[in-house]
């Protein structure tokens, strides 16, 4: 049975406008995929706890890995290897990635479990999937009207890399603080270039080769 996980780094939760989205293409690919289940971490509502030294001293000596101190590593890495598709709905804060989500990377992004590091470098050791990441964002860092440099892009993008992930597709909800009718606009836009491609075509059994429809056209906060 195919799994959909929905990482919400958002501390305004569902209202978040980038969480509605990625929920909207969460219900698209259950329409083509009935059976298809969707586990969600919210890490605005429920953030994880800070690491600490003794998760840092274990990643640098021979820890096994079903030490109590990778405990809540390892959920968070099993939800992962369990996905089929991994969504992504995050803020931009101060240019790249909110805290929330970059620790839920610290724990994921572990050495001998979801990469291993060489002579050759970092390699991945998870099987790749689709990734789709949208990003919310007040101001513009993209396109003519931007103004402020965009980091959370490159270094997603080289995080998730690293542990084998490379089918990664970005969507981007800018000037969301410039009032109701922005926020629509920018949503409109971002619906209508979903709509005109089809996502996830890399999962196995049945590609999903048909466009985004989305079932809740009219939410916009």
């Amino acid at each position: 049975m195919k799994n959909i996980l929905l990482i919400n780094a958002s501390p305004h939760g569902h209202a978040s406008h980038a969480h509605q989205l990625a929920v909207e293409l969460a219900a698209s690919l259950h329409q083509q995929y009935p059976g298809i289940e969707r586990v969600e971490r919210a890490l605005g509502a429920n953030p994880l706890p800070p690491l600490g030294s003794e998760y840092a001293s274990a990643l640098t000596t021979i820890t096994p890995v079903d030490s109590p101190v990778f405990e809540l590593s390892e959920t968070l890495i099993g939800e992962l290897e369990r996905s089929d598709v991994l969504l992504i709905a995050t803020p931009m804060h101060n240019f790249t990635l909110p805290a929330a989500l970059k620790l839920w990377i610290d724990y994921v992004l572990r050495i001998h479990r979801t990469f291993s590091s060489g002579a050759e470098g970092k390699v991945g050791l998870l099987e790749d999937r689709p990734v789709h990441v949208i990003v919310g964002s007040g101001g513009f860092h993209r396109g003519e009207r931007a103004r402020q440099p965009d980091f959370l892009t490159v270094y997603l993008r080289h995080a998730l890399n690293t542990m084998g992930l490379f089918n990664l597709q970005f969507t981007y909800l800018q000037g969301l603080v410039l009032g109701e009718e922005a926020v629509r606009s920018t949503l409109a836009d971002a619906r209508a270039a979903l709509s005109r491609e089809p996502l996830f075509t890399h999962l196995v059994e049945q590609p999903c080769l048909q466009p985004i429809t989305f079932s809740t056209p009219g939410v916009s906060s």
